[in-house]
């Protein structure tokens, strides 16, 4: 556990998350803080964030004063521009069949996923006070090519 103006943002990381991504990446925070221990940031031996700016943003929103870290010492710069992509890029696929099966949505949904995933999407043209947003279901297509499906 670090001091959590004791480590950096890395300005070059070019992963963002924003609005209500945020806004729910903030409030996993808060509702499951164990997880940072789980998964702390990582900085490297100049405190610089290589995995974790956006998690260290939600931190700062929370206003919490200590924050988990694992040192990546003795990386080449390459080795960390290498590190700071893999981290952020996410490997393998879903079941979906599991996760529509054995999963609860709205939770899966709650915790990251977003509607589109599940062929849902959320009609907003409407102004943000609306309560009743019009909720369309879209078609799911597959790719002849390489088997992936998409929805419209």
């Amino acid at each position: 556990m670090v001091p959590l103006d004791s480590i950096h943002k890395n300005p070059k990381n070019p992963r963002i998350i924003k609005d209500e991504k945020f806004k729910k990446l903030v409030q996993s925070i808060k509702d499951f803080p164990a997880m940072m221990k789980i998964r702390p940031i990582v900085v490297d031996d100049t405190e610089m964030i290589l995995g974790g700016n956006m998690r260290y943003e939600g931190c700062k929103e929370l206003k919490w004063k200590l924050i988990p870290v694992i040192h990546a010492k003795d990386l080449t710069e390459d080795q960390k521009k290498e590190f700071i992509v893999k981290d952020n890029v996410p490997f393998g696929e879903f079941d979906w069949a599991e996760l529509a099966n054995e999963w609860d949505k709205d939770e899966l949904i709650e915790w990251g996923f977003d509607e589109y995933m599940f062929g849902i999407k959320i009609d907003d043209t409407e102004s943000d006070d609306s309560k009743d947003k019009e909720v369309k279901e879209k078609k799911l297509h597959k790719c002849p090519a390489c088997g992936n499906e998409f929805s419209d």
